[in-house]
């Protein structure tokens, strides 16, 4: 246990960003496999629209970094148009 009332202060903040950090991520992960698990190309579609904007709002809280978004958004879209060609 810190002892240091700086310390407890960092622990208890830490303790608020990470439920806060969870919580985005988990909407993130929701989001992605909508899109990956999208079975008609509308549907895919429109997760991935909707994906796009958590990522990119994920990425500017800071939960994840900007790039890691860009990947992502970069993967999604390359499986939706996967589904496109074969549909």
């Amino acid at each position: 246990m810190a002892h240091h009332k700086s310390a407890i202060k960092r622990i208890r903040q830490s303790r608020k960003r990470k439920i806060y950090n969870r919580g985005n991520k988990k909407t993130m992960r929701e989001a992605i496999k909508a899109v990956r698990t999208a079975t008609t190309v509308s549907a895919a579609q429109e997760a991935l629209k909707a994906a796009f904007s958590i990522l990119d709002r994920v990425a500017a809280r800071g939960v994840i970094k900007k790039n890691n978004a860009a990947n992502k958004k970069s993967r999604l879209a390359k499986a939706v148009k996967k589904l496109e060609a074969t549909a």
